[in-house]
């Protein structure tokens, strides 16, 4: 069963006014681990995730993508300490391309991860759980294909994935100044844990 997970950052003392600072630095850092340089759509969420959005634009990917500042300079024209802010991106993995009676084809895909600001207040001070910033990654797929029978060449493509997402997470702790960081998933198991235990199948 595929899971969704995500990485928790937290920065010390960290002051509303630089918390589009900190989406910057975060945004630009998927450049050089397999993303695009600019982002996909922006969106400020009011309170918590159940309320009417105050704002958003869809930009689009690839020569569409907006700017990352511009996106920036857009969204927090609306800032209040109870506001989330959202912005997507493209990031790109190797994913199996599967046709019937064929060998399995590789090829480096596209899929959108969320980046998320949390103002103080929002959702009755979430930020104290979920960070500072969160990265939603989307499902794990792409690092496990547990339903998939991998040869040699599969391997090497899942074991890219999992590099590019350890340079990625190392670098954003480092580089944007976090005090703390976690790498955590919708079930509760570690992705570690679960990256273990299929290659352990796979042997």
């Amino acid at each position: 069963m595929s899971d969704t997970f995500s990485l928790s950052l937290w920065y010390p003392q960290m002051q509303m006014a630089a918390l589009d600072e900190k989406l910057g630095a975060v945004l630009r850092l998927f450049a050089a681990h397999g993303g695009e340089r600019g982002v996909f759509s922006a969106t400020v969420w009011p309170m918590n995730w159940r309320e009417a959005l105050v704002y958003q634009q869809v930009y689009g990917l690839g020569e569409h993508a907006c700017q990352i500042d511009i996106a920036l300079e857009e969204a927090f024209e609306f800032v209040h300490a109870d506001y989330a802010w959202e912005f997507q991106i493209g990031w790109t993995l190797w994913e199996p391309e599967l046709v019937p009676g064929r060998p399995t084809e590789w090829e480096r895909k596209n899929r959108l991860v969320r980046v998320l600001g949390y103002g103080p207040e929002f959702d009755e001070g979430a930020w104290a759980q979920e960070g500072h910033i969160r990265v939603d990654f989307g499902t794990d797929d792409a690092f496990l294909q547990e339903d998939l029978a991998l040869d040699d060449r599969g391997l090497k493509c899942i074991e890219e994935n999992v590099r590019q997402l350890i340079g990625l997470a190392d670098a954003l702790e480092k580089e944007t100044g976090a005090s703390g960081r976690l790498l955590w998933s919708e079930l509760g198991e570690t992705l570690a844990d679960r990256l273990l235990a299929r290659l352990n199948r796979v042997q």
